[in-house]
């Protein structure tokens, strides 16, 4: 088969002489050859001419056994092939005689043994022998195939390579009109290989066959990339690229545009280099289509890079750009400024002329604008990475100077957020494209940021998160210093009546929930640590992050409410003792657990709130993902479900501690009422009905006075204090429990004080009056003791 390419076949000699390759791009093999060979410069002279003659030689002596080869192989392919055919024409007339056996043994009706022998044994190893003759055949076909094609890659990269001393694309029209159609070809040759290789996929037990071939066309692609990849960069220095960057602006916080080279491009040089850069789109398809192929048969996944022809443009402006950095490793504000100026000057010239090259070369997942901001800010997270955090981690184990690596490490990630913030304006969310696939699931905007150091670090996210917790908790520990840290700037504080029908129940803000100021604070220190690490690409460690310092430092302050409230002393040992007088400095007390119970309800409903939040709940499934834990065994699916459960059981908890002191004061108070009730009935026994109706004061027991009015005082401070919806369910419980004290009390057997129990108990409705309209209504055993008792009293 005649080579397509004008180039004889594995030919080492060339119209042109070709410059000599780079030191590193010559193997060692071949570095190990030369050094054998040329061990003195006197060797270069003496040797260099035989050495070629009996190279020259070797290549003639090679191409002729691989001739001879393919000659034989030839000629046994066809007698296989005949031999296959005369397999076939024999396995005909057998069936033919077969048949007409068939026809003979059923007129006689029975077979011989020689015909059940013919049909139990040698016709399946015939049967077996046709089969691998044909897989033989087709192996060897297929073998023809793969030869024929890998040779015309090879020719055609040789032809590729020799065509031209170090610029594929060059100002010469013909010139670059020639090699760019020898660049085709050999696209083309790989694209074959491609093809007829996916068809082995259905055959594993050539895998042999295929590796040999891969071995090949590898070497062939390696000299194909390297060959591009030197043309393109020699391209990009004829342009001008990299541009002068001018930092003494940068020094004086002044931004001027940069010149693009990509923009200034015209005629001929705008071609060449679109050929070029179309070139290296073709062998990065090739290449990734091919690594998918190998790596799928490992069932291994493949990671989608970058573009070949962006990394192109940053490598090289990377280099000044660390110079530079390098100088300002003391002064992070510069090198954040320096990479934010060079990303927005240059992309609006990379999307004008690249986006359209992009879409020729049909590579329809990728964004010109986004490769390019990518590439920036991961050549900025990887300079971070190297020499300023890995410096920060080793110094902060050092307790002497830990104080400044802290203040260092938060002032780095101030200006992380802010150049997060900026890059994200210049891109949008097709960036995640350029995002691995276990970085894109859960990402909240699908953007990249510069804490994708973190990432592959996970020793830094931990000490990240140590020094956030403690920021947090030491921000906390100045606001609780404040004066106004526990103040609540309630509406109703000062009010003395209260409207029941205006009363609400939907509360959403701090003022709404009665909370204080500390707890606004809390939440915002805490929102402020989750929304410093929305931007990192990985939503696991984002996980971890947000654990390890939001959530703990919400835990910290759980602490400091639960502190506050047992400090409180709202109980006393003993019982007898009146502290809970509208003067006295207990009233302070239950102002003080109030405000706590309303911090931890207003927190609850903000922690609810960002549990519904879309962030959260893709944080909740990947941490259950990660568990084990499937949808249904997950026994909360909020991402705060724990914290919102211990928030709950405090409000409630010290609620119930409250109810259940006001129960026992007004019980302690009423010992007098409930004796002087029992001293009544003793002297009423012997008079009769009309006697004591006549004598008898229907005014409020005087005993009775005391508890009801050290009820409604703090029922009254109560309502100013708790927030709506705990206020309700705390007088409803303690009419609850009065009702129950007043039942158990035996006054249904005391008829003659029927009257009195009666307007006493009104005397206790009314307390509750200015919180519902019937008071009554929540007293039903007073009310069926009262009913009793008046019925009683109508029989006598």
């Amino acid at each position: 088969m005649e080579p397509s390419s004008p180039c004889p076949r594995r030919s080492a000699t060339s119209s042109q002489v070709p410059s000599l390759p780079k030191h590193t791009d010559i193997s060692k093999d071949q570095l190990s050859f030369l050094n054998q060979q040329f061990r003195t410069q006197e060797d270069i002279l003496d040797k260099a001419p035989h050495l070629l003659t009996a190279l020259h030689s070797r290549c003639s002596d090679l191409t002729s056994h691989l001739l001879d080869f393919q000659t034989t192989l030839n000629r046994r392919t066809v007698s296989w092939i005949c031999r296959s055919f005369s397999a076939k024409t024999a396995l005909h007339n057998l069936n033919l005689s077969l048949q007409n056996l068939s026809l003979l043994t059923s007129q006689r009706g029975s077979g011989s043994k020689k015909l059940q022998r013919v049909l139990g044994m040698e016709l399946p190893r015939l049967v077996k022998e046709v089969l691998r003759i044909e897989t033989i055949r087709s192996y060897l076909e297929t073998t023809l195939q793969l030869e024929a094609l890998v040779g015309d890659l090879e020719d055609a990269v040789l032809c590729f390579v020799n065509s031209h001393s170090g610029k594929m694309f060059s100002a010469n029209p013909s010139d670059s009109g020639t090699k760019h159609e020898k660049f085709l070809q050999a696209i083309k040759a790989l694209n074959d290989l491609e093809v007829l290789i996916d068809l082995l996929k259905l055959r594993p037990q050539w895998h042999h066959l295929l590796k040999s071939v891969d071995t090949r066309v590898d070497k062939s692609l390696v000299i194909l990339r390297r060959q591009v990849f030197a043309d393109h960069r020699a391209l990009l220095a004829s342009l001008g690229w990299p541009p002068k960057l001018s930092t003494s602006q940068i020094e004086r916080e002044k931004f001027s545009g940069l010149p693009n080279p990509l923009v200034l491009m015209q005629g001929d040089k705008r071609k060449s280099y679109s050929n070029s850069f179309l070139a290296l789109c073709a062998v990065q398809h090739l290449q990734t289509r091919r690594e998918k192929r190998q790596l799928n048969l490992l069932g291994q996944n493949v990671f989608k890079g970058q573009l070949w022809a962006i990394d192109e443009l940053v490598s090289p402006i990377a280099s000044r750009l660390e110079y530079h950095f390098s100088k300002w490793v003391d002064q992070p504000e510069l090198i954040f400024a320096l990479a934010y100026k060079t990303t927005r000057d240059f992309i609006v010239g990379v999307d004008d002329v690249l986006q359209p090259l992009i879409d020729r070369a049909r590579l329809g997942s990728y964004s010109a604008k986004e490769a390019w901001v990518y590439a920036m800010v991961q050549l900025l997270s990887e300079f971070l990475e190297k020499r300023i955090f890995y410096a920060l981690a080793e110094r902060y184990k050092e307790k002497e100077i830990k104080s400044e690596v802290i203040e260092s490490w938060l002032h780095l990630i101030d200006l992380t957020v802010v150049f997060d913030k900026q890059i994200q304006s210049l891109g949008s969310s097709e960036i995640s494209l350029f995002l691995g696939e276990s970085e894109r699931v859960g990402s909240p905007s699908g953007s990249i940021s510069v804490l994708m150091l973190f990432c592959k670090r996970p020793d830094w996210l931990k000490i990240w998160a140590k020094i956030e917790l403690e920021n947090g908790c030491k921000k906390l520990k100045t606001d609780l210093k404040h004066e106004r840290a526990w103040l609540v700037d309630d509406k109703y504080q000062d009010e003395l009546h209260f409207d029941t029908k205006s009363e609400h129940f939907l509360l959403s803000t701090r003022i709404d929930y009665r909370a204080p100021l500390i707890a606004e604070s809390a939440l915002g220190i805490t929102w402020e640590m989750v929304e410093r690490c929305q931007t990192m690409p990985a939503t696991s460690a984002r996980i971890q992050f947000v654990r390890s310092a939001a959530v703990r430092f919400l835990w910290y302050f759980f602490k400091v409410l639960l502190l506050r409230c047992k400090r409180t002393e709202i109980l006393r040992d003993n019982p007898d003792d009146h502290a809970f007088l509208p003067d006295n400095p207990d009233d302070h007390a239950l102002v003080r657990v109030s405000g706590s119970i309303n911090a931890a309800k207003y927190v609850e409903s903000k922690l609810r709130q960002w549990s519904d939040d879309v962030n959260f709940l893709e944080m909740k499934v990947a941490e259950n993902d990660t568990s084990g834990l499937g949808k249904d065994e997950s026994t909360d699916s909020s991402f705060f479900g724990e914290e919102i459960k211990i928030l709950a059981e405090l409000a409630t908890n010290w609620l119930m501690e409250i109810i259940s002191v006001l129960l026992r004061q007004f019980e302690t108070l009423s010992r007098a009422f409930v004796q002087k009730l029992k001293h009544d009935e003793q002297q009423l026994e012997g008079l009769t009905h009309v006697e004591v109706s006549a004598a008898m004061d229907l005014s409020i027991s005087v005993e009775f006075i005391e508890p009801l009015d050290v009820l409604r005082s703090h029922l009254v401070l109560l309502r100013m204090s708790l927030n709506p919806k705990d206020f309700l369910d705390l007088w409803r419980c303690v009419a609850e429990g009065l009702d129950r004290f007043i039942s158990c009390s035996g006054f249904e057997t005391r008829d003659n004080v029927s009257s009195q129990f009666e307007t006493d108990m009104q005397a206790l409705f009314s307390v509750f009056q200015p919180f519902c309209v019937r008071p009554d209504a929540f007293f039903p055993c007073t009310r069926e003791t009262i009913k009793l008792l008046k019925m009683n009293k109508g029989r006598r």
